[in-house]
């Protein structure tokens, strides 16, 4: 449970720093913007080192199917688009495979 809660404070912070500079470099918005987006962005990767992982690729792996469902709620909460059933079933695909990657058992070999 902790770590998903990680997961979802990192696909916040990820988001949130993204759309920052998506708002200053697509949108017109002020350059002021890529401030609260870098100190975001470092907030997200500072959270990926909190996860409970043996392995850092398998936590990231695991890491990108939250990030691609929190991107759809982040498109129809922020943005104002409704995600589609083939963005949802996507996400759903994406979070079936993040768990097995996390939570799949493990043969540990000696060397």
């Amino acid at each position: 449970m902790k770590t998903f809660a990680i997961y979802i404070a990192a696909a916040v912070a990820e988001i949130a720093g993204c759309f920052a500079f998506w708002a200053w470099l697509r949108l017109g918005k002020s350059v002021l913007w890529s401030i609260p987006g870098a100190a975001s962005l470092i907030v997200f990767a500072w959270l990926l080192t909190r996860m409970e992982s043996d392995f850092a690729g398998r936590g990231y792996a695991a890491y990108g199917g939250v990030y691609i469902a929190a991107s759809l709620f982040w498109l129809w909460l922020a943005e104002g688009q409704r995600p589609d059933r083939w963005d949802l079933s996507g996400a759903l695909l994406c979070l079936v495979g993040a768990s097995v990657v996390l939570f799949g058992p493990r043969v540990h070999s000696a060397g």
